[in-house]
């Protein structure tokens, strides 16, 4: 998503543009998530700090977050500097720098999904934040308040009886909800950035399916390798989400980046119940949603390497309290799919020119929120590269921070 709209930017003020993916684009990380473009998401997921969900953690069972040794050690450095930036102090700085952004997601995507001719992907009816118990109900509400104060987020409060209005099939067990007004849900992300990729190729653009094999500086020009060709361009820009901080070490950049893998799985739901939104069981930490697929069950996040092997522990814990949520039937895909979420230590994407080479470009780093960000990232980023103002202050998402 960040990838491709970042070439459509480029390629709607006249650049000559070459989109290179080693798949179709939306084939990656953007296949595979939650299908939302969340505008209520103004706060960053920050790591628990305090004892208790810490304790509750450390038996590796819980559905919203797991972990391996191994990845865990890995990612040391990174995960601390990250629990850190989690603290009070630090955090209320953080939030409104990442809000600025979470701000242009609804505006940014418009003129695309138009452009694109996707609106029959998008919903507009906001999504469910579902609860089991009235104090965590009401804590969450009281975020929710600030938010709208602060950053114009629009919700309703849903008791019981209106919630099941909403969603007659959904358990005794869930007391209440917060209907999050703003966001648009996708009922196929992978196809909505298809749809964005193949606007800009119809606008011009070259999409490259190719595995770059070399980047390098020649002059004040970049030649970029792939199998077939050489490419001799001016710019550079790296947005390979996961993968990008251990590419971009073969140009001299260590960032402290790391990974929060997820998982997801589609089901036919037991007839006659019907999922009508987005549902995330808050308490537990897994979504369910009605997607062109079937019911997408997607989780929380897995701390491990890149690379290792998937582990269907954590999707099989959440489909089991799925299940007695809302009556899903059987399973649609033969396997589970995962994918990966690219993280830095202070929750922020990077976004701007590398601090040591004119001409390369960086926008990585999005978290949780790559498919709700990707357009503004599009905008931001060319209006950078034409020397252009832009829409909010770019310093918190530079490069040379870390």
């Amino acid at each position: 998503m960040v990838g491709v709209s970042i070439a459509w930017h480029l390629r709607q003020r006249g650049h000559d543009v070459t989109l290179v993916d080693r798949l179709q684009p939306g084939r990656e990380t953007s296949f595979g998530n939650a299908g939302i473009i969340q505008r209520e998401a103004v706060r960053p997921y920050p790591f628990p700090r305090d004892v208790k969900t810490l304790l509750s953690v450390l038996p590796n069972r819980r559905v919203d977050i797991r972990y391996r040794t191994g990845g865990m050690l890995k990612a040391a450095s990174p995960l601390l500097r990250y629990w850190m930036n989690s603290a009070p102090k630090a955090y209320q700085k953080i939030v409104p720098e990442y809000a600025s952004l979470i701000q242009l997601s609804l505006k940014t995507h418009g003129p695309m999904i138009e452009a694109a001719g996707a609106d029959h992907l998008v919903r507009r009816q906001g999504w469910l934040e579902l609860y089991r118990t009235p104090e965590k109900l009401a804590a969450r509400l009281t975020e929710a308040e600030e938010a709208r104060h602060l950053y114009g987020v629009q919700f309703e409060q849903l008791d019981r009886a209106a919630l099941e209005e909403k969603e007659p099939a959904l358990s005794d067990s869930i007391i209440g909800a917060i209907h999050w007004l703003d966001p648009w849900t996708v009922a196929d992300p992978g196809a909505l950035v298809a749809a964005y990729a193949q606007a800009f190729s119809d606008d011009g653009g070259r999409i490259l399916q190719a595995d770059i094999r070399s980047v390098r500086q020649v002059g004040d020009r970049w030649q970029v390798n792939v199998a077939s060709e050489t490419l001799d361009v001016d710019d550079v820009v790296v947005a390979l989400g996961p993968w990008a901080g251990s590419w971009l070490t073969e140009l001299g950049y260590h960032f402290p980046s790391f990974v929060k893998r997820g998982y997801h799985m589609h089901y036919a739901p037991q007839a006659p119940a019907k999922l009508h939104y987005w549902v995330m069981d808050a308490e537990v930490g897994y979504l369910l949603a009605p997607m062109n697929a079937g019911v997408r069950l997607t989780t929380g996040a897995e701390l491990d390497r890149l690379d290792a092997p998937a582990d269907d522990h954590q999707l099989a814990a959440a489909e089991k309290v799925a299940r007695s949520v809302f009556p899903l039937g059987e399973r649609r895909d033969a396997t589970p799919w995962k994918g990966a979420r690219p993280c830095l230590p202070d929750m922020k994407p990077v976004i701007g020119p590398a601090p040591r080479h004119p001409g390369l470009w960086l926008a990585f780093g999005h978290g949780h929120q790559g498919f709700t960000l990707g357009p503004a990232t599009g905008q931001l980023l060319a209006d950078m590269m034409e020397g252009q103002p832009t829409a909010i202050d770019m310093a918190p998402f530079r490069a040379d921070r870390f």
